[in-house]
């Protein structure tokens, strides 16, 4: 039988069941952080690994908490109305259309392309990150299709609810987590990567460790733990849109079915998952790193079904 030790580039996981850890594994391997080599890393419990687009989805935790507070807009709100400092694309009738659900639903109708390798300046998301103005350069990208109609994979959805977070709260993204977060949740030890210009990556800059990971998904089956408004995690989770493989996606956070089992997921590139199967009071972090590889979805997906589902019973 194949052990977790053979599966391609595993680095952790961390499963949880009903508040007991049922799983807990860390390998050696080669890493990075973006594009800095690290080498071969021990991985351990108290190892930061990048979580790549699983970022994208604690920021949308952030901004719920965010507007429990009243410091950002409604979902429903025109998205530009936030950005007064571009009163020229306001005054375009197809961009003011765009309303803040549209960025959490990455349906904002703009040209946006990530299937070029995340090294080359043609991927969309590389482009936003040498831009001299990473906001203005997402808002003004051409109008492909109106607002609302499709899911398109888009980090710069992600920036854009950054951004509302730190204006709106007058706090920096990494620090905002760690305050309303982070700490609440006993998760002591994080980083946050920024890019050129200094703006932490509100779409792949986050670093946890699996533990971490684990006790965000516990947080979520728990309701919010007192930390999470649970009415938004309801809301956030929602099935809004399709993706392009025929899962959902709701606010930045993907539903989906694995085996029969209703499951919640974060996914981040090279195969960093956070799955969450409320179902079975289940949560899985795993970290690997396969980035940009074909194939990266096969091992955190051989963890859920090979090594964890088949412990588990209802």
């Amino acid at each position: 039988m194949t052990t977790l030790d053979a599966l391609e580039g595993l680095h952790g996981v961390v499963a949880v069941r009903r508040g007991e850890t049922i799983l807990e594994h860390y390998g050696t391997g080669p890493d990075a952080s973006w594009a800095r080599q690290l080498g071969v890393v021990e991985f351990g419990p108290e190892t930061l690994h990048d979580l790549r687009s699983i970022t994208k989805s604690i920021t949308a935790i952030l901004y719920g908490t965010a507007l429990a507070a009243g410091h950002v807009p409604e979902p429903s709100e025109p998205l530009l109305r936030s950005f007064p400092r571009y009163p020229d694309l306001a005054a375009d009738p197809s961009r003011a259309r765009l309303t803040v659900e549209h960025a959490l639903t990455m349906s904002l109708g703009l040209e946006w392309r990530e299937d070029p390798p995340y090294t080359s300046p043609d991927n969309a998301e590389i482009a936003m990150e040498l831009a001299p103005d990473r906001y203005r350069y997402i808002l003004s990208r051409p109008i492909a299709e109106p607002p609302g109609n499709r899911w398109n994979y888009c980090g710069g959805a992600s920036a854009l609810l950054g951004a509302l977070i730190s204006e709106g709260t007058g706090c920096a993204l990494p620090e905002y987590a760690r305050l309303h977060l982070f700490e609440p949740l006993g998760i002591d030890s994080s980083e946050w990567i920024t890019g050129a210009d200094g703006v932490p990556s509100a779409a792949s800059g986050l670093r946890l460790t699996p533990r971490a990971l684990a006790r965000i998904g516990t947080m979520i089956l728990a309701d919010g733990d007192g930390v999470v408004p649970a009415s938004w995690l309801a809301t956030m989770l929602q099935p809004r849109l399709a993706t392009d493989w025929g899962g959902q996606y709701g606010y930045q956070w993907y539903i989906e079915q694995v085996d029969g089992h209703h499951v919640l997921a974060a996914m981040g590139n090279g195969g960093q998952r956070l799955f969450v199967l409320p179902e079975l009071s289940l949560v899985v972090a795993v970290t690997c790193g396969n980035y940009d590889g074909n194939e990266q979805w096969v091992t955190p997906l051989t963890v859920l079904r090979d090594f964890v589902l088949p412990n588990c019973r209802i």
